[in-house]
């Protein structure tokens, strides 16, 4: 028989993943807890397996515990966990993506191996996700113990695990962040620059579009020095102050955000030229 797994916590993530181990017979789903029962029936019927528990007290120890839960419950989950059933050689993890599997500090004292498991792609349709996760990124750390376990039962859900450092997981997690929603920041810049050229905003995206399409594949494609350009790449500094300049009489904000992102680019330039 598959080994018990309890899931703590049943959003998109936890669904997910509790559907696609169920299905694949990883791991035996055994029980759902959540705020409230009819949240968690909902979770066993999206999962299709398990069954309602109310209260952390009624948990039945089991090899896994998943604590799906936000980032400012993991802890208080683990401590609520290690009160409730004997964790000694079971696994608990998280699945953060900001936070360390130290905050599983409770449940490694209580003898579990723990770890933190972050698929990274969005969840806003778990139906979709679930029935295309092969091929999703999952950032993983932890005990070696809880990764010889949870890398496998990953992969075979079609899952690519890759390992990060724990001390550096809040610097991960940012890389999400610049790949996503600074990216977005960046592009609204763009457009409302030339809205402010007197350029209407559906032809700022059909200018915008070309060129941001094309920068990110050569960044994906030959990496991100080989592919920039522009004036500091090319030294023209002087055209970089001229622009910060009308840039920053334009708009404040924005002035700043084009300040800010010279200095990086500059040292990037500086790494094209030593290639």
């Amino acid at each position: 028989m598959a080994p018990a797994l309890n899931l703590i916590g049943a959003g998109h993530v936890g669904r997910v993943f509790g559907r696609l181990w169920a299905e694949q017979g990883s791991f035996r789903i055994q029980q759902v807890l959540t705020r409230s029962a009819a949240s968690a029936q909902q979770a066993v019927d999206f999962i299709g397996a398990g069954s309602v528990a109310t209260a952390y007290a009624h948990l039945q120890p089991a090899a896994v515990h998943v604590l799906a839960v936000g980032d400012d419950q993991i802890a208080a989950a683990s401590e609520a966990l290690v009160r409730a059933v004997p964790l000694k050689d079971s696994i608990v993890f998280h699945c953060s993506g900001a936070l360390a599997s130290d905050q599983l500090r409770a449940a490694r004292e209580a003898g579990a191996l723990v770890a933190s498991v972050h698929p990274i792609r969005s969840f806003a349709d778990p139906a979709a996700v679930a029935a295309q996760f092969s091929g999703t990124f999952c950032g993983i750390e932890g005990d070696d113990g809880a990764l010889a376990v949870l890398t496998p039962a990953l992969q075979a859900i079609g899952a690519q695990p890759v390992t990060i450092n724990a001390s550096a997981k809040t610097v991960y997690h940012a890389a999400a962040v610049f790949a996503s929603n600074y990216l977005v920041t960046v592009l609204d810049a763009a457009l409302r620059a030339y809205q402010a050229a007197g350029i209407p905003e559906p032809v700022a995206r059909q200018l915008a579009q070309p060129l941001a399409s094309e920068s990110m594949a050569n960044v994906f494609r030959l990496g991100a020095a080989a592919a920039l350009s522009g004036p500091i790449a090319r030294g023209d500094l002087a055209t970089v102050a001229r622009q910060q300049q009308a840039v920053s009489q334009w708009d404040a904000n924005t002035g700043a955000l084009y300040q800010s992102l010279v200095g990086p680019t500059t040292a990037l330039a500086a790494r094209k030229q030593q290639k």
